[in-house]
């Protein structure tokens, strides 16, 4: 099943349901209800950032007009409420938390965090320099910034205080954690990966990148990291108490002519999605390294990419507007 928005594929996601999503450059949000696409009217400028909502019904999504939005399908109408508003300010990043049912956002050097089942509940944590990402761990009660200089690490709950941080020179693009919380991810503006051991601090610097890592994708329990920027996925090992330390990368369903945008994994298990900036998705099984070339015509560079939890289904949209529903082994 395959569309054609008018704009830019901001976010591809699933909700908890299994309810595929779209989020786009025009301010709209796409929501598939059985063979229907719902469409809710959620900014007023573009959608610049997008993730599951605390309880993973709908999404949630931050814009250029400064609203913080949730897009959910009520009955079969696709339905959209303000959750916050930064007057005269962009929403560049957001994350949710199931575990502990938080949500956050970042306008510029300031983090938000909000509580779902607490209107009253708010946090403000600034930082000197612009926030570029946002991370929950994996039980919700600590987030992690990326920003320039290293990550900052925040309890979401507490009012008052400082964050720890994680410092690495340059500037920090994506944040995110391992799944055991142990370590904290991130790509730079340039070719490169750094990573840190929570427990000491201790840093990982991943080069050798031919282009930036835009997307990052745990799998296997936590047990691999795949990343774009390549012309395959880069899989890292994070075995062992030491994780990537030391160890050599593997590339997969590596081509010569193409790179790697957006990556996308299933979490419990070995299957891996690729979006490549010729247009085409692969799925591939890490288990015997077999390829699927699931959409082969070429296009407009993916830019958003989503595999469901059982690895059946991928979405897909790029940089003209075009996007997909693709049933694996269909």
């Amino acid at each position: 099943m395959n569309f054609a928005f008018d704009a830019y594929v901001t976010a591809a996601l699933f909700d908890s349901a299994g309810i595929p999503m779209f989020a786009l450059g025009d301010g709209t949000v796409r929501l598939l209800s059985g063979e229907a696409l719902q469409t809710a009217e959620a900014h007023e400028g573009a959608v610049l950032s997008a993730c599951l909502y605390p309880g993973g019904a709908g999404m949630l999504t931050g814009g250029d007009d400064g609203r913080l939005v949730w897009t959910r399908l009520e009955g079969a109408q696709a339905v959209s409420s303000e959750l916050a508003s930064i007057k005269g300010r962009w929403i560049d990043a957001v994350a949710a938390s199931a575990e502990s049912g938080l949500y956050a956002f970042a306008s510029g050097r300031d983090l938000h965090v909000r509580d779902a089942s607490d209107p009253a509940f708010s946090r403000l944590f600034s930082h000197e320099k612009s926030v570029s990402d946002l991370a929950f761990d994996p039980k919700g009660r600590r987030i992690a910034t990326a920003t320039y200089g290293g990550a900052a690490l925040w309890y979401a709950r507490i009012e008052r205080q400082a964050p720890q941080m994680l410092k690495w020179a340059g500037s920090h693009m994506l944040v995110q954690w391992s799944p055991d919380g142990r370590f904290l991810m991130s790509s730079m503006q340039e070719n490169s990966l750094h990573g840190w051991r929570l427990s000491d601090s201790k840093d990982m610097r991943m080069g050798g990148y031919p282009a930036k890592v835009k997307s990052l994708a745990f799998l296997s329990g936590g047990l691999m990291l795949a990343t774009s920027g390549a012309g395959g996925a880069v899989i890292w090992p994070f075995q062992g108490s030491n994780g990537p330390m030391g160890k050599e990368a593997a590339e997969i369903a590596f081509e010569e002519a193409a790179l790697v945008t957006r990556v996308a994994a299933t979490p419990a298990a070995a299957w891996v999605a690729g979006g490549l900036d010729d247009g085409r998705v692969w799925l591939c099984d890490l288990k015997d390294g077999g390829r699927q070339m699931l959409k082969a015509e070429k296009g407009a560079a993916i830019s958003a990419l989503a595999l469901s939890s059982d690895g059946r289904r991928i979405l897909w949209g790029d940089e003209d507007g075009g996007a997909g529903v693709i049933e694996v082994g269909g």
